[in-house]
């Protein structure tokens, strides 16, 4: 699969912008501030349905624009497809491939990319929500099916916690709370599910993340990951505050066992739920711990030894995609990467990337990128491409 044009109107400090796009690698190059993140942010949006820098699609849309579109053609396998995404202020996005209206949930399927991007340090140093979002993704990029079930997950927790703040607030009784027995079952079973595939991707990245190690490192440090489950007694507050906790590494285990375990971790936190109005337990609440010669890479691992994590999770992810996914090798992008790595580095990733059908690599230094990797240069400056074509 590969990008072979970018159009954007509105979107962050483009009015508009057309981006040819070639087959094997492409460096988007200008001093930063010019946009060259903003061209690669749009495409990471397309399929993972959010950005690596901000929360908020508010923030993707030109000021004083009501809207934002990305349209990008895609080509995969003899097709050709036009994917576009309309982000507005005041209403639901929206997206269509080949002029047909789609659910914007529905832009996974089409289109395929892993970004990596300082920003992707937080994997490691930062606060679990950060983890969970990250899985999340992959697992929608896997299957999109997945976009429904967290967002039907969602909903139900909203739901929950609302009947549990209610009941917090009017002192009703556990025992008149049947309403909250219904919810607990739809939970449950959404939970369960999502529990289910992020530790059966978990076990699926173990190798490829060995491997992506090696590759840019060059050394075998032994980086694992480990499910923190609280439906199974981890408690992640600890997480958050010193790198550790106390949990089972699970393997194999299924809806059955999941959904009855749940079950039973509900039932013993319920008091302390209805006591502080919110759910305590569930893949909301989970963590992943990395590990990196059995230490948490959090508070243990060295500067350069987390960036080679976060790096090999990345190319890890893209590794697993490549190998399951109908769409053939995700869109491989790096963001403002080579300026932190040394010459040796350098090589080493640019070796580890070649072989993907596509490669897009923002940098503000031309020369800090390797010579194969800069075929086709496109050079920005105050949101316009002022050059494309080879060097």
């Amino acid at each position: 699969m590969r990008v072979t044009h970018l159009s954007l109107t509105d979107f962050r400090n483009y009015r508009t912008a057309e981006v040819p796009i070639a087959a094997g690698a492409n460096l988007f190059v200008g001093r930063n501030g010019q946009g060259k993140t903003n061209l690669v942010e749009s495409l990471g949006y397309l399929s993972t349905l959010g950005s690596h820098r901000v929360s908020s699609d508010q923030a993707m849309i030109r000021k004083d624009a009501e809207s934002a579109i990305v349209r990008a053609r895609i080509h995969h396998e003899g097709r050709d497809l036009l994917v576009e995404l309309q982000l507005n202020r005041g209403s639901a996005n929206r997206a269509q491939v080949n002029r047909s209206a789609i659910k914007t949930r529905e832009l996974p399927r089409y289109f395929s990319s892993v970004l990596f991007a300082p920003e992707d340090l937080a994997l490691v140093r930062g606060e679990p929500s950060i983890r969970r979002r990250f899985f999340d993704q992959l697992l929608v990029q896997r299957n999109p099916r997945f976009a429904g079930v967290l967002a039907d997950y969602d909903r139900v927790l909203r739901q929950r916690n609302t009947l549990l703040k209610s009941a917090r607030a009017s002192g009703v009784r556990e025992s008149q709370l049947g309403t909250l027995d219904i919810w607990d079952e739809r939970l449950v079973t959404l939970g369960s599910e999502l529990v289910d595939a992020r530790v059966d991707l978990i076990n699926r990245l173990t190798d490829p993340l060995v491997a992506a190690y090696r590759s840019v490192a060059g050394d075998d440090h032994h980086p694992r990951l480990i499910p923190l489950l609280t439906i199974r007694g981890a408690d992640v507050d600890d997480v958050d505050t010193d790198g550790t906790a106390d949990a089972t590494t699970v393997t194999g285990s299924t809806s059955v066992a999941t959904a009855e375990a749940f079950r039973e971790a509900l039932t013993g936190v319920r008091r302390k739920e209805l006591d502080r109005g919110i759910t305590l337990i569930g893949p909301h609440r989970d963590d992943i711990l990395f590990e990196l010669n059995d230490l948490p890479a959090k508070g243990y691992a060295s500067h350069g030894e987390s960036w080679s994590f976060a790096l090999a999770l990345k190319l890890a992810s893209a590794e697993l995609l490549r190998r399951e996914s109908t769409t053939g090798d995700p869109v491989l992008i790096l963001d403002d990467v080579f300026a932190e790595l040394d010459q040796a580095r350098r090589r080493m990733l640019a070796t580890a990337v070649a072989g993907y059908e596509q490669v897009l690599i923002t940098a503000a230094v031309y020369d800090d990128v390797p010579e194969e990797l800069t075929a086709h240069t496109v050079r920005i400056e105050a949101g316009a491409v002022v050059e494309a074509g080879n060097e």
